[in-house]
């Protein structure tokens, strides 16, 4: 649920970067953070929690406009990717408004991707949330890479049903506001469904 300022009228959505360590999480947030204006975005802050890492800042965009005379700002975490992270996941999640999986493409990084899919739907089943219910979005990363699953192979893979996925090539940028803008338009979407 998104956090409202009436104050600042300003309404607060977390985005959640997600996936497999070295998928790309962390470039996707530092490319987003290099190509925003300054005047419009926070500090990229990496905090550190007993040696696990978590990357985030804030913006706002001026594209979306504003919902019933809110502006929008939108907060960007990446967790780590290593399973004994659990401590940062679960920090990260708290408060999470829409998630974005970022996919290895890779053959050899099958396991990696699923395996970090089953504990993002078990790590929100155990604080009350259910994955089907929140805005998601798939990004497939290093299409660039030999020996890469297809799309379409990794839609089976990580039933993505009815999803938005995004292919990407996150060290050149390529898909990466693409990605980030089909989480926003979900997020603005639910923003603007009548209760």
């Amino acid at each position: 649920m998104p956090f409202i300022n009436h104050t600042a009228r300003e309404i607060n959505l977390k985005i959640v970067y997600w996936g497999a360590g070295l998928c790309g999480k962390t470039t996707n947030l530092q490319y987003i953070h290099s190509r925003i204006r300054p005047a419009h975005r926070g500090a990229l802050l990496r905090l550190e929690l007993e040696t696990e890492p978590i990357l985030f800042f804030d913006f706002i965009p001026q594209t979306l406009g504003d919902v019933d005379g809110y502006r929008l700002r939108f907060h960007l975490y990446c967790v780590p990717g290593p399973v004994f992270y659990d401590a940062s996941r679960v920090l990260v999640l708290k408060g999470v408004d829409g998630l974005v999986f970022v996919a290895d493409s890779q053959r050899a990084r099958e396991e990696a991707n699923v395996e970090m899919l089953e504990i993002l739907q078990s790590d929100l089943a155990a604080r009350g949330h259910d994955l089907a219910r929140l805005p998601l979005v798939f990004q497939y990363n290093k299409r660039d890479v030999p020996d890469i699953f297809s799309p379409a192979e990794l839609d089976d893979l990580l039933d993505v049903g009815d999803h938005p996925r995004v292919e990407a090539v996150a060290v050149q940028g390529v898909g990466v506001f693409d990605t980030l803008k089909a989480s926003a338009r979900q997020l603005v979407a639910e923003l603007r469904r009548p209760a």
